[in-house]
């Protein structure tokens, strides 16, 4: 009997720590899910109150940048236009149009100052087109027919990267016999640059359009005494090559507009009008492999001749200021316009090129050979340091087209 109630007094107090246990457990966990449920917070409403008919308005914040998780984001109110249902008097009419008005007045007051209104929200501003907007070539008013062909091109140099900017645009006005071959034009910037660039013309005709860019790498300082010479070419099918004419662009006062489109006329290379003394036409060639410079004096045009006694040439090559050879033709006798096809070579090395000159002189001998000839003109070819324009031209064609001989006119000039 004691046994039995020892065991029920055990059982008692096993089964009522049980349930005190299982109470305490429950009460934890209720109030751990009580705990959590108060982290979470209703979001309070960001959206003001816009009255009916009102205009929308973006929240623009103006204080201090807030990280992106503190951000809060929301959409303005949309506007549902509503029925009134009920016909409008002419009080309300005139207070709409009083609106229509000052809403017209306020978009062009946007417009006047460049802004853009996104729908009828906050204005942000705008990209003004007439800025970036490009003249199309067939907007470039092309000369009148019947004038000399002329070149469309501008320069700009930036300062910056210290490059001169060249963009060809289009040819006007060429001669109908160069219609239908291919026009090549070759820039180069004297005095310092031996190596030309190139532009091929998109098309043939009257009026080949380029629109090409090319860059020359030169310095402020240099650039203001360089000289832009643009040659242009007519080439057939077979590759033949004919010039065309040239332009010869000096730099110096032309770069404070930057990307001025300009019209320049090109010098033919068979220039009928003669210079005040006469021209000459000579040929020039050199050979890097033989050492050789070969020349030829073709003919002349609009000299002043003082007898009947004829005219010759002499030719004398310099290198700075030491006679290195000379040579003379015979005397043509007669005539205004002599042809000579005079021939000559002289033995010069490649280090020389840039230390060389030639210098022709045309003479009438006199009646007595004791006396000196008569001086008719001087024309003198080389590199920067004795020559500019079409004669320091013509020296640096010689020089690039190796092999190949250059031929040019040329105006004569007196003797200093």
């Amino acid at each position: 009997m004691t046994d039995q109630g020892l065991l029920l007094a055990v059982g008692l107090s096993v089964g009522l720590l049980l349930l005190v246990l299982l109470l305490i457990l429950t009460m934890c966990w209720l109030r751990m899910k009580k705990n959590k449920q108060a982290q979470y917070q209703e979001l309070i409403g960001t959206v003001p109150s816009v009255p009916l008919h009102s205009t929308p308005v973006i929240p623009v914040s103006q204080g201090v940048c807030a990280r992106p998780e503190e951000v809060h984001f929301s959409l303005p109110p949309r506007f549902i236009p509503q029925n009134t249902g009920f016909l409008r008097d002419d009080e309300s009419e005139e207070k709409e149009k009083k609106t229509r008005m000052q809403t017209d007045v306020r978009q062009d007051v946007l417009a006047h100052r460049g802004s853009l209104s996104v729908g009828s929200w906050y204005p942000v501003g705008s990209v003004l087109a007439g800025l970036y907007s490009v003249t199309p070539l067939n907007e470039v008013v092309a000369p009148p027919l019947g004038m000399a062909t002329r070149l469309c091109f501008s320069v700009e140099y930036r300062h910056s990267s210290e490059q001169l900017l060249v963009s060809l645009l289009r040819l006007g006005n060429l001669l109908p016999r160069f219609h239908s071959n291919m026009t090549l034009v070759e820039l180069r910037l004297l005095p310092d640059d031996r190596r030309p660039r190139q532009a091929k013309a998109r098309g043939t005709g009257p009026d080949p359009e380029f629109n090409d860019c090319l860059i020359f790498q030169v310095s402020a300082v240099c650039v203001l005494r360089s000289t832009l010479t643009v040659c242009v070419l007519s080439v057939q099918k077979d590759g033949k090559r004919h010039a065309v004419g040239r332009v010869l662009f000096p730099l110096e006062g032309e770069l404070g507009q930057a990307g001025r489109v300009l019209w320049r006329d090109l010098d033919p290379e068979e220039e009928t009008q003669c210079s005040e003394l006469g021209d000459v036409q000579v040929s020039l060639s050199y050979s890097s492999s033989l050492q050789r410079l070969s020349v030829v004096v073709l003919r002349a045009r609009g000299l002043q001749l003082l007898t009947d006694a004829g005219v010759c040439v002499q030719v004398s090559l310099q290198i700075h200021t030491q006679m290195v050879k000379m040579k003379s033709s015979c005397v043509v006798r007669g005539e205004q316009d002599p042809i000579f096809n005079y021939s000559m070579t002289f033995k010069l090395r490649p280090q020389h090129l840039d230390e060389a000159c030639l210098r022709f002189e045309l003479q009438q001998p006199k009646d007595r050979r004791s006396e000196p000839p008569a001086l008719l003109g001087v024309l003198v070819l080389g590199p920067f340091m004795y020559a500019r324009g079409l004669q320091l031209q013509h020296w640096m064609d010689m020089i690039n087209n190796t092999q190949e001989p250059v031929k040019m006119w040329h105006r004569l000039g007196r003797a200093i």
